[in-house]
C-alpha cells in the first residue's frame, strides 16, 4: 500500500518525494533523498532505485557525468540531483507509480553510508525472526512490513472515523492503575513515595470506562494499550497489546451489536473490497451450539465441516467404546477415500491432546460402511448414523468419545480445523459471527471450586433471581464474543450496573462483600449513587490488522514487538536497573531458588 503524499512535501534537503514524479515534470530540475533500493550496471550506464516512505524513483547515472556509485553499499542514504526525463516506451516500468520517468544524475551526497546489512531488505529473503527483532528498523524498511504498518494507521485512522460517525467520544484513560483480576497476570510498577506498595498497568480500562457511563458519558471510545503478562501465541503478544475499547449507555445486547458490525463490515469491506464478507446482521451463536456444531467459542465458519452430537445413536450401536461416553460425529466428503495413514495420523495426533482415540468409516456404495468398528454396528445404527450426519457413499465419518462432553467436541473441534486446512475446504472470505450466551461460572478441574468464566463485571441473565434459584454453572451472562475465521477479534458484556447483583455474583465466586469492596471500591461508590444500564466491548486492533493483511502471525503487524519469551531484542527490556533506582523504589532483587535442573 503505498501512502497518499500531500500536495507538496519539499524540505530543505528535497524537493520531492520518491513516489511523487511523473510524465508533467519531465524537464524538471528536482533533488531527492532516499535509501540505494538496489542498482544494475549495464554497459557503463548505472541505474539507481532511490527509495523513501513514498516509493521508488529510478536513477540513470551515465558515464560522461563523472559519478559513480557503484561502490556505494545498498541502504546508504543519498541525495540526488538531477533532471527528469521520460522513460522510452519500452523501458516503462508498470509496477512503479513513477514507472514513466526517471531522473538523470548530476551530482549526489552520501547522507548516511550503510555498513554491511545483517539480512537483505531487498529482495526480502528469509531471516531468522531474532535477527529480524534485534534489527526491526531495517525489517521496517521491507515492502511488506512497511505495508503492514501503513495498513495499521489506515485501519485506526477508519476506526477513528467510523466511530465519531456513531456520536462516540474519544477519552483516555489512567495506564497506572490498581491490580485487578482481569484473568491474566499484572505487569506491577512499584510506587517510589509510597514504599511497598505498587501500580498496576491496565489489562483493560474495564473499571474506567464502566465509570465514564455513571459519569454521564453517553458512548466512549479508545484506541487503549492493555498489559497482560501471558504467553505469546500466533494470534497474541505478549506484553502491551492494542484494542479499540467501547462503551455503551442505556443498550442492550443488540445496541452494541449493531454498532460494532456497523464499524467493523464497513471497516473490512472498505480495506478488503477483493474479498466476500458476511452480510449484517453477522450469526448469533448460542455457545452450547457452538461447542456442539464447531468444537469451539470461536468457529472458523470458512469451513463447511460441522459436527452432530451422536451420542443416542452410537450408545445404542453395540460398541462398547461409546458405552457412558458422548460421541461426536462429522461426515467429511471427499472426492476419493483418505488413506489409513492419514486417518491413524490424525488418531495419534488426537491422543496427544488426550483423546483415548478416533473412530473412522467410509460410507461404500449400497450406504454399507467399511472401518475397524463396522462390523459391530447394528444395521438401525447405521441408517441413523447415517441420517444424522447426512452422510452418502464416498464420505468418511469420524467419532470422538468421552465422557466429557466438551473434551469429545474440542477433540472433534481440532479434527475440524485440521481436516478443513488439509483438504482446502476455507473459504476466501471474512465469516464473522456473534457467540453468545456464554457461561456465567465454570468449575476449576484442580480445586473443584466456582469461578467466573469469562468477565467478572458481566450481567448474569435472569438478575438475581437467576443467582438465587439456579445451579451456578446454569447460569447465562449477557456475554458475547465477536469472532472472524476462527480469531477472536473480542469478549464484551452487557455490564453488572446493580450493586446487590454485582455482590451476590462475586459471592458466588468465593469472594465476600468485604472484598468487592476493597478490589473494586470505585465501582461500587459509583453505583450507589445511580448507575445506568451499560455495556461494550473492545475489539483487538492487532488481530484485525493481522486478518486484513493475510499474515499468520500477530507480530508481522506491530511495529515493535516483543518475541515468544517476552523480550524486546531491539531495546533489550526486561534488562536489569541500577541499585541506586532500587534503593529509590525501596526494592531488592532476590535471585530464584536453583531448581534441579540448575544443580545436576
Amino acid at each position: 500500500m503505498t501512502p497518499e503524499p500531500p500536495p507538496k512535501l519539499t524540505t530543505r534537503l528535497r524537493t520531492h518525494t520518491c513516489g511523487e514524479l511523473r510524465v508533467g515534470d519531465v524537464g524538471a530540475q528536482v533533488e531527492l533523498a532516499g535509501w540505494l533500493h538496489n542498482r544494475r550496471d549495464l554497459g557503463g550506464v548505472q541505474f539507481i532505485d532511490l527509495r523513501d516512505h513514498y516509493g521508488i524513483t529510478q536513477i540513470v547515472v551515465r558515464p560522461e557525468s563523472g559519478l559513480d556509485l557503484g561502490h556505494t553499499p545498498k541502504e546508504s542514504v543519498l541525495r540526488i540531483h538531477g533532471e527528469v526525463l521520460r522513460r522510452s516506451d519500452e523501458t516503462v516500468n508498470p509496477r512503479l507509480d513513477t514507472g514513466e520517468i526517471e531522473v538523470d544524475a548530476r551530482g549526489f551526497e552520501i547522507l548516511g553510508e550503510s555498513r554491511t546489512l545483517p539480512f537483505s531488505v531487498f529482495p526480502e529473503d528469509d531471516a531468522p525472526e531474532e535477527m529480524r527483532l534485534r534489527h526491526r528498523f531495517l525489517d521496517l524498511r521491507r515492502e511488506r512490513m512497511h505495508a503492514n504498518v501503513l495498513l495499521r494507521s489506515r485501519v485506526i485512522e477508519e476506526i477513528r472515523r467510523r466511530m465519531r460517525a456513531h456520536a462516540f467520544v474519544e477519552i483516555q484513560t489512567p495506564t497506572l492503575t490498581a491490580s485487578s483480576p482481569e484473568g491474566a497476570r499484572d505487569y506491577l510498577v512499584p510506587s517510589r513515595v509510597h514504599p511497598g506498595k505498587f501500580y498496576a498497568l491496565p489489562q483493560a480500562p474495564q473499571q474506567f470506562k464502566q465509570l465514564l457511563m455513571v459519569s454521564g458519558f453517553d458512548r466512549y471510545f479508545q484506541i487503549a494499550a492493555c498489559y497482560r503478562d501471558e504467553d505469546a501465541r500466533a494470534d497474541r503478544s505478549p506484553g502491551e497489546f492494542y484494542q479499540l475499547d467501547l462503551e455503551m449507555a442505556y443498550v442492550t445486547q443488540e445496541d452494541v451489536f449493531e454498532v460494532v458490525e456497523d464499524v467493523l463490515h464497513g471497516l473490512f469491506s472498505e480495506i478488503r473490497p477483493d474479498r466476500e464478507l458476511t452480510p449484517q446482521p453477522f450469526p448469533r451463536i448460542p455457545y452450547d451450539v457452538a461447542m456442539e456444531r464447531y468444537g469451539s467459542d470461536k468457529p472458523d465458519l470458512r469451513n463447511p465441516l460441522t459436527m452432530v452430537d451422536v451420542t443416542q445413536t452410537a450408545q445404542g450401536s453395540g460398541v462398547r467404546a461409546f458405552a457412558g461416553a458422548y460421541v461426536s460425529g462429522m461426515s467429511v466428503p471427499t472426492r476419493e477415500p483418505l488413506p489409513r495413514r492419514r486417518m491413524d495420523e490424525y488418531e495419534a495426533r488426537l491422543k496427544e491432546r488426550g483423546a483415548a482415540g478416533l473412530a473412522w468409516l467410509v460410507v461404500e456404495p449400497g450406504n454399507e460402511l467399511r472401518g475397524p468398528l463396522a462390523r459391530h454396528i447394528s444395521d438401525e445404527a447405521r441408517a441413523e448414523l447415517l441420517d444424522s450426519l447426512e452422510a452418502g457413499e464416498g464420505d468418511t465419518i469420524f467419532l470422538v468419545a468421552d465422557p466429557d462432553t466438551a473434551k469429545a467436541q474440542t477433540l472433534m473441534g481440532l479434527l475440524r480445523v485440521w481436516l478443513g486446512e488439509e483438504l482446502e475446504l476455507l473459504e476466501d472470505a471474512y465469516r464473522f459471527c456473534w457467540v453468545v450466551d456464554f457461561p456465567m461460572y465454570e468449575r476449576d478441574e484442580e480445586t473443584g471450586e466456582i469461578g467466573f468464566s469469562h468477565n467478572p463485571f458481566s450481567m448474569p441473565q435472569g438478575g438475581l433471581e437467576a443467582l438465587d434459584t439456579l445451579d451456578p454453572l446454569d447460569v447465562k451472562a449477557w456475554q458475547y464474543d465477536v469472532v472472524c475465521n476462527g480469531y477472536e477479534l473480542s469478549s464484551g458484556a452487557i455490564r453488572n450496573h446493580r450493586l446487590d447483583v454485582m455482590y451476590r455474583a462475586f459471592e458466588i465466586a468465593g469472594y465476600s462483600a468485604a472484598q468487592v469492596d476493597e478490589r473494586f471500591g470505585a465501582l461500587g461508590r459509583a453505583f450507589r449513587y445511580g448507575a445506568p444500564p451499560h455495556g461494550g466491548i473492545a475489539p483487538g486492533i492487532d488481530r484485525i490488522v493481522m486478518l486484513l493483511g493475510d499474515e499468520p502471525n500477530i507480530r508481522e503487524v506491530i511495529p515493535f514487538p516483543m518475541n515468544q519469551r517476552a523480550q524486546d531484542l531491539l531495546m533489550g527490556a526486561p534488562a536489569e536497573v541500577l541499585p541506586q533506582q532500587l534503593r529509590e523504589l525501596h526494592l531488592k532483587v532476590t535471585p530464584p531458588a536453583p531448581t534441579r535442573a540448575d544443580s545436576s
